[in-house]
C-alpha cells in the first residue's frame, strides 16, 4: 500500500507527502546522461585533433568521406541493437545475420537475380534471422544472450557450409552502388543512409510512445507487463528490427566489397556491442540516447581510421575495443560502488 500512497501523493496517515523527490532523481539521472554525451563530444573533438597531427593525410575531405566507411555500417545496426539493450535484451548474432544475408544474395547472383530482387533477398533473410531470435526469446523465453550466442554459430555455419572455401563474386554494377556510391560531393550514399536512420531512431525513441514504451520494459518489465504493455510483442519487434539493419548492412557491405565470403563481417558483434555501450546505454537496461550512439560511432570510426593512417596492425585495434568495452561496462559499476561508499 505504501507505494499506492506514495503514487498517489498521501502517506499512511494521511497527510501530503512531497513529491519532488522522484522529479530530482530524474533531473540528477538526465544531468549525468547529458554529462556523459558532452565527456563524447570532447574525446571526438580531442581524437580529431591527434588525428590531424598524427597524418598530414587525415584532413583531405576524401580521406575523411573514407573514414566513415569504418562505422557506417555498424552504426547502423548500432541504433537498432540500442533499442534491444534499452529493453533489457541482447542480440549477438548480428554478424552472422550479415554472413547469411551476404551468402542468400549471392546466391541469388548466381540465379541470374537483378539489384532490386537481390535487395529483397536480403531483407527477407535478415527479417526471417530476426523473426527466429525474437520467436525463440519471446515465444519460448529462453535468455536471449543464449539464443543469440546459438544462432550466431548456426548463421554463420550456414554459409560456411553453403561457400565452403568459395566465394561468391559478379554483382551487378547498379548493385555496387550502394556500397560505393556518392549522394553529394565527398557524401557516399552510405553516409547518408547513417544520417537519416540515426534521425529515425533518434525520432522513434525518444519522441514516440513506442520508445517510451521500451524505456519501461527495460526498466521493469514485470511492471510494464501490469500496465498493459505487451512485453513480448514489443521485444519480438526489436528483434525483428537489429535483423532487418543487419540485412541492410550486409547490402551496403556486399556491395561495398564485391563479393561474399562465409567470413564476412567477423567479429563485428563486439564492436556494435562496444558502440552503444559507449554511447551510453546502460548493458542492463532501461536508460540511453541515439545521439550517444551517433558520438561513439564517429569516436570509433576515427580511432579505426586514425590507426590504419598509422600502419598500426589490426590486432591492436582488436585489444583497443576489448578493453574499451570493459571499461565502459567497468566504470559505472565502480563509479556506483564508490558513492554508496561515500554515502554510507
Amino acid at each position: 500500500m505504501a507505494d499506492v500512497q506514495r503514487a498517489d501523493g498521501h502517506g499512511a496517515d494521511g497527510q501530503r507527502v512531497a513529491r519532488h523527490i522522484p522529479d530530482r532523481r530524474e533531473g540528477r539521472a538526465a544531468r549525468m546522461l547529458k554529462g556523459w554525451e558532452a565527456l563524447l563530444v570532447a574525446v571526438a573533438a580531442a581524437i580529431f585533433l591527434v588525428n590531424s597531427f598524427a597524418s598530414p593525410y587525415f584532413l583531405d575531405p576524401w580521406n575523411l568521406s573514407d573514414a566513415t566507411f569504418n562505422f557506417t555500417e555498424k552504426a547502423m545496426i548500432a541504433f537498432a541493437m540500442a533499442l534491444v539493450i534499452i529493453s533489457g535484451e541482447i542480440d549477438l548474432s548480428v554478424a552472422s545475420i550479415i554472413a547469411l544475408t551476404s551468402t542468400a544474395m549471392g546466391y541469388a547472383v548466381q540465379l541470374g537475380f537483378d539489384t532490386p530482387a537481390l535487395v529483397t533477398v536480403g531483407l527477407a533473410t535478415g527479417l526471417l534471422c530476426g523473426a527466429l531470435n525474437g520467436a525463440l526469446v519471446t515465444g519460448l523465453g529462453l535468455p536471449s544472450i543464449v539464443v543469440t550466442i546459438g544462432t550466431m554459430s548456426l548463421f554463420r555455419g550456414l554459409s560456411f557450409i553453403i561457400l565452403g572455401d568459395q566465394a561468391f563474386t559478379g554483382y551487378p554494377a547498379s548493385f555496387s552502388w550502394f556500397g560505393q556510391g556518392y549522394v553529394w560531393w565527398v557524401f557516399s550514399f552510405e553516409f547518408c543512409l547513417f544520417l537519416l536512420f540515426a534521425v529515425v531512431y533518434g525520432v522513434l525513441l525518444h519522441r514516440t510512445s513506442f520508445g517510451r514504451t521500451i524505456y519501461a520494459i527495460g526498466n521493469n518489465p514485470t511492471a510494464a507487463l501490469f500496465s498493459g504493455v505487451r512485453v513480448g510483442r514489443v521485444k519480438f519487434l526489436l528483434f525483428l528490427l537489429t535483423g532487418l539493419m543487419s540485412a541492410v548492412a550486409a547490402i551496403c557491405l556486399t556491395a561495398r566489397l564485391g563479393s561474399t565470403r562465409p567470413s564476412i563481417a567477423l567479429g563485428w558483434e563486439l564492436e556494435v556491442v562496444t558502440m552503444v555501450v559507449l554511447g551510453g546505454v546502460n548493458i542492463l537496461g532501461g536508460s540511453g540516447t541515439i545521439p550517444g550512439v551517433v558520438l561513439a560511432a564517429l569516436i570509433m570510426g576515427m580511432v579505426t581510421f586514425g590507426f590504419g593512417l598509422l600502419n598500426v596492425p589490426g590486432i591492436v585495434m582488436s585489444i583497443f575495443i576489448g578493453l574499451l568495452l570493459i571499461t565502459v561496462i567497468a566504470l559505472p559499476i565502480l563509479y556506483g560502488r564508490l558513492r554508496r561508499r561515500v554515502t554510507h
